[in-house]
């Protein structure tokens, strides 16, 4: 039986009965017109279609690997829950294009937006952007510095080599995010990044979850998938400079097999750094993570605020409830915009 809530129009406290859930380090991603919010048992996307409406999809999450022994193992979960998240991150972003881009009026035979976004056309889309990932921030990062410490004779210092290969990886990172940013589609995405984090900072301040309420709160949230990215070129870094001089082949190739690695260990750190964000030296150690953020967050606007909200609601109401959500699910809120 469905069992998807309305989606809200921003203006419902949520404090009230916080206090009985479990804490939960709630997640998420920007969308096409949107937010995707994820919990311990469910995910919620808010989309607001070309009508004004806010459309929200709630499916529950894997409980095997959120919260059976894989969440509990260090480095393992880090591996586990970081395949997952891509998968939904596609499978949200896939979804928020149907609704987004959907004609007016245009829906399937249920009264869902039609797909336009899936089966071998959506998997096609994540193996060409994985691979191309893979190819700019790893494969022509160590080939560039291999370029470099021939022209330099850098030969037999692998720790200089390394780190020059971590400062291009960076160069090309921040270079990447700063480009697309100047694009007007990526520069909404950013606005609804940022509307993503302070919904999250306000629902752990525990404030009142209003757009105007939830306005005031940062941008930057240490658990932000920009610090994990950056917190993967520093230690790889380090742990690439514990390998022996390699040439050139072999350099890229244990790249990417201890890929799996850095990111085990990337992720450790920022699951152990947002939890002791008291500690002054964590929050001077993880500064860089947070100005990085900077370059993917933007102030959004009321409206895209209330569609934040939705969607943590909506996570919000399936983790007091405990009850089954079925996938598909979909719910459209008749609210054109946040009033106050």
């Amino acid at each position: 039986m469905s069992n998807s809530q309305p989606a809200s129009n921003g203006n419902s406290p949520v404090a009230p009965g916080r206090a009985a859930l479990t804490p939960v380090n709630y997640g998420g991603q920007a969308v096409i017109e949107g937010v995707m919010m994820r919990g311990s048992r469910a995910l919620s996307v808010a989309v607001r279609d070309p009508q004004g409406n806010i459309v929200v999809h709630t499916e529950p999450l894997d409980a095997r690997i959120y919260g059976g022994c894989l969440a509990r193992t260090p480095f393992i979960r880090g591996l586990t829950l970081l395949w997952d998240a891509l998968g939904l991150g596609v499978k949200s972003l896939m979804f928020s294009a149907d609704v987004a881009l959907q004609e007016e009026g245009k829906t399937d035979a249920d009264g869902r937006p039609e797909k336009v976004f899936e089966g071998p056309v959506q998997w096609t889309l994540v193996a060409f952007s994985l691979g191309m990932s893979i190819l700019l921030f790893f494969v022509l990062p160590t080939f560039v510095a291999h370029l470099v410490e021939r022209a330099l004779g850098l030969s037999g210092q692998p720790i200089l080599v390394n780190f020059v290969e971590g400062m291009i990886r960076l160069a090309l990172l921040i270079g990447y995010i700063w480009s697309i940013g100047r694009m007007a589609d990526v520069k909404r995405l950013y606005r609804y990044h940022g509307a993503e984090h302070k919904t999250i900072n306000a629902y752990e301040a525990g404030a009142e979850l209003t757009p105007v309420s939830v306005a005031r709160f940062p941008l930057e949230h240490p658990r932000c998938g920009t610090a994990f990215l950056l917190t993967v070129v520093v230690i790889s870094i380090l742990i690439y400079s514990l390998l022996p001089p390699l040439d050139l082949l072999p350099r890229i190739l244990s790249r990417l097999v201890l890929l799996p690695v850095v990111a085990g260990i990337a992720y450790e750190f920022l699951k152990f750094s947002a939890a002791h964000q008291a500690n002054a030296f964590i929050r001077l150690i993880t500064k860089p993570n947070l100005a990085m953020q900077r370059l993917t967050t933007s102030e959004p606007d009321l409206d895209m605020l209330a569609v934040a909200i939705a969607a943590f609601e909506n996570v919000l109401a399936y983790e007091r409830s405990q009850t089954t959500v079925q996938m598909g699910d979909t719910v459209i809120a008749a609210e054109a915009a946040a009033s106050s």
